[in-house]
């Protein structure tokens, strides 16, 4: 057996895959995100390690005894700073943290360099602006980092003792080498840091050491190594086959993702598209994200008192594909690809005395999937080729938000099993496949097919002509926010 865990921004998800890479157990602990100040988004490492521990107790003992190695997978560019004992100077400032918008622009006028170096845009998510954010603003804490780890490889630090983590939540930095997948001096000493400051990378399958004695006893374990693993996306990626050139998916969890794998680096910062390394061995991957997807619908279940995301999408079902109505603008957390704007903000537009919570629900649904398609065109944009789309994440269950994400993408999508749990199952399939030596397309065989959705012609007419408008109306506010 072989373990999988992924330090997700609402909750830590645990499970449990056989040598075949079925999933066998799994297991949840939820996490809060603290928002102290508009566009501020944190959490305390220490809650991590404390769901950690609770999801992996929570797996059934006899699955905990027959592990033999252990993946990580986590949401990627969380700051957690340690001081030289190891102790956390502050909560980690999170991946939809928008604070740093100016340190980017300074950033950039100070090194102009570093954008065309790094193969990606400088943006508020990503680490090295927050580090920027914090040497401006709270330089105590700053002069204090010992290291800067990201959030999975906190808990790697609490499960192995050592500094460790893998090359495509590294890339998310801003400070990795993509092509080279090294650390980059150049950019460190840009923002005030060196080599020192950073863990040793390895790739996605490589050990980085062994779980610590004691805990292996408290989690009913036997001392087993601990892979490098990946960050969110890639490990995601895995868990449904998306390994080779032209393969694709998309996420559908607190933010939106749509992945392109390769078998090259290509960057193309213009399009605010990510170039970042795959989580297997020299592969690279293109991604567009959106900051607010799946939250969408958690947050408008609570602005229309409704119980839960599969009744607000049963609500919006009557009121169907159409081309007129309410627009909805997703950008609650502001948004990344393509807009690049940590200021922008969700918006309801042509709403009437017509318009119900029904109605609503149908906008929200259709903002979020808009949001997607921008950024599926911004990734074909910077040259992918893209034919069939994988989904997965928690939003990848309803058959209804399916029919419209189709239509919006104009892609069919693909629905395999175990999508809801990707990253943690990406993340045991890497532990399986270094404890194994499996051949890669074996260990990452696509998950068997639940359901094909084709784009029907009508959504598509009917939503293509919508996304018109919806891309105008940001257009038109983009100066408002």
């Amino acid at each position: 057996m072989f373990l999988g865990i992924d330090i997700g921004t609402s909750g830590v998800k645990t499970v449990v895959v056989d040598a075949e890479g079925q999933l066998v157990a799994s297991a949840t602990a939820a996490l809060d995100v603290s928002r102290p100040q508009p566009n501020w988004s944190e959490q305390d490492p220490q809650a991590w390690w404390s769901a950690v521990n609770a999801a992996v107790l929570d797996l059934p003992a006899e699955h905990r005894r027959a592990v033999r190695a252990i993946g990580l997978s986590g949401q990627m560019h969380g700051a957690t700073l340690l001081n030289q004992r190891d102790d956390v100077l502050r909560p980690a400032i999170l991946w939809n943290d928008g604070r740093s918008q100016l340190e980017c622009q300074e950033l950039v006028e100070r090194c102009p360099y570093y954008v065309e170096r790094a193969g990606n845009l400088i943006m508020p998510g990503f680490t090295a602006p927050k580090l920027e954010w914090v040497r401006k603003n709270e330089p105590d804490t700053f002069a204090a980092v010992s290291k800067v780890l990201l959030p999975k490889d906190f808990v790697r630090l609490k499960m192995t003792g050592t500094y460790a983590s893998d090359m495509s939540d590294a890339a998310g930095t801003l400070w990795l080498g993509v092509a080279k997948r090294q650390w980059d001096d150049t950019l460190l000493e840009a923002c005030g840091l060196q080599s020192s400051h950073m863990p040793e990378v390895f790739e996605g399958p490589e050990a980085t050491g062994e779980l610590l004695s004691p805990l292996a006893t408290v989690w009913g374990m036997d001392v087993v190594p601990v892979v490098a693993g990946g960050g969110d996306n890639a490990a995601g990626a895995l868990a449904v086959g998306v390994i080779a050139q032209g393969d694709t998916m998309m996420s559908l969890g607190t933010s939106g993702v749509v992945f392109a794998a390769g078998n090259t680096y290509q960057a193309d910062p213009s399009t605010a598209v990510h170039a970042f390394c795959h989580a297997l061995p020299n592969r690279w991957h293109t991604m567009s994200v959106m900051l607010s997807a799946a939250s969408c619908l958690d947050w408008a279940c609570r602005l229309l008192s409704v119980a839960s995301v599969q009744a607000l999408i049963a609500l919006a079902e009557p009121v169907g594909v159409r081309e007129g109505g309410e627009l909805f603008l997703p950008y609650l957390s502001g948004e990344r690809t393509p807009h690049n704007n940590a200021e922008a903000r969700g918006v309801f537009f042509g709403l009437s005395h017509d318009t119900g919570s029904a109605e609503l629900a149908q906008a929200v649904l259709e903002g979020v999937a808009f949001g997607l398609a921008e950024g599926l065109q911004s990734l074909t944009g910077a040259g992918a080729e893209i034919d069939e789309i994988s989904v997965l994440g928690g939003g990848a269950r309803s058959a209804y938000w399916g029919q419209i994400l189709a239509a919006a993408l104009n892609k069919t999508l693909l629905y395999r099993d175990g999508a809801a749990v990707g990253p943690a199952v990406g993340a045991a399939k890497l532990a399986a496949h270094a404890y194994l030596q499996t051949d890669l397309s074996e260990a990452f065989a696509p998950p068997m097919l639940l359901e094909r959705v084709t784009p029907d012609s009508d959504g598509v007419d009917a939503l293509s002509a919508k996304r018109q408008r919806f891309h105008s109306l940001y257009q038109s506010l983009r100066s408002e926010f």
